[in-house]
């Protein structure tokens, strides 16, 4: 078991500077996209109920990483290090572009979906760098294999360049797009969908072609892999919705609260596993991408199924609360 593990480690990705590039751009435009329904008036309502957005920002850049962290450490016997970090930097990311889209299907609070996408974005420049480092370096530690400290280090020397990438793939997009939804409304209004299909196509298009370059690699990797990604995304969703539970939010911004902490950006993570300056080629981060790449598969399939259960069988809804939906 170990020795196979250690080679998922080794595994050199197929993955040319050029789809690095074009991950960056589609990034960006998905970003863009999703700022485009972003409005002044969210963070109003922000300001007048933060209750919901504040246990959605807990959930994802607090709760998460920790319960992640647990989850390395549980299962440290079938993981090997560079698969446990991959686990803690998809959970150190912020929510995905398609939460808001799974949120609107599931009868969610679209507009906390959306929301918190906006403010998980501008925090993630900061708390994504800072969570990875902070619970990889622990994780680290705790496993205890000779050398593979230097797969957090330079992120702890070099941790400048991270939220650098974090920015300008994320955070600017966001700043540029909130301006022109602002500036030209009806444009927006117009525009919002066709950009948000074709950038999630793009997208996805980009993953499945990487995916095919190392189809052999992912053949290897996916009995070790799969229940991994499943039970991890299954605590993120299950985070989210009860942390909702406890502060007795409703039920809508329960839903919205698990999509957005189970619907992680892990075409960011990939971004960031591919950047030299960041993780210099050298490293044996195979397990890290592979665990990256299949969560950016597994949690749009967990998304659109919970989606579909919740609306199909009204889980979780009582008789009185049926209006809400």
């Amino acid at each position: 078991m170990q020795e196979t593990l250690s080679e998922l480690d080794h595994i050199r990705l197929n993955f040319s500077p050029e789809s690095l590039h074009l991950i960056n751009i589609a990034l960006a435009f998905i970003m863009f996209g999703v700022a485009l329904e972003i409005k002044t008036a969210h963070f109003k309502k922000l300001v007048q109920d933060p209750k919901s957005a504040i246990i959605g920002f807990g959930s994802q850049f607090l709760v998460l990483p920790f319960l992640t962290f647990v989850l390395v450490v549980v299962f440290r016997k079938i993981l090997s290090p560079s698969m446990a970090l991959g686990m803690i930097l998809v959970a150190a990311c912020p929510g995905g572009n398609i939460s808001n889209f799974i949120s609107s299907i599931a009868r969610g609070n679209v507009a906390l979906s959306v929301s918190l996408t906006a403010i998980a974005t501008i925090g993630a420049v900061v708390l994504t760098p800072l969570n990875f480092a902070l619970w990889g370096k622990m994780a680290i530690s705790v496993y205890a294999h000779s050398g593979t400290e230097t797969l957090v280090r330079p992120l702890e020397i070099d941790a400048f360049q991270m939220f650098k990438t974090v920015f300008i793939i994320l955070g600017l997009p966001l700043l540029v797009g909130i301006f022109f939804n602002n500036k030209f409304p009806l444009l927006a209004g117009r525009i919002v969908r066709p950009i948000k299909r074709l950038s999630i196509i793009v997208f996805s298009a980009i993953v499945v072609i990487a995916l095919a370059k190392n189809f052999d690699h992912f053949l290897k990797a996916i009995e070790f892999i799969f229940f991994i990604v499943l039970i991890h995304n299954a605590v993120a969703l299950a985070s989210g919705y009860g942390l909702g539970a406890v502060f007795k939010r409703p039920l809508k911004d329960r839903r919205a609260l698990a999509i957005e902490t189970g619907i992680q950006n892990s075409g960011l993570a990939l971004v960031l596993i591919f950047n030299p300056k960041i993780f210099p080629p050298e490293m044996e981060l195979g397990g890290m991408a592979i665990i990256a790449a299949w969560w950016g598969i597994w949690h749009i399939v967990s998304g659109i199924i919970l989606a579909g259960v919740w609306t199909r069988f009204n889980f979780g809804l009582r008789k009185n609360e049926t209006a809400q939906l």
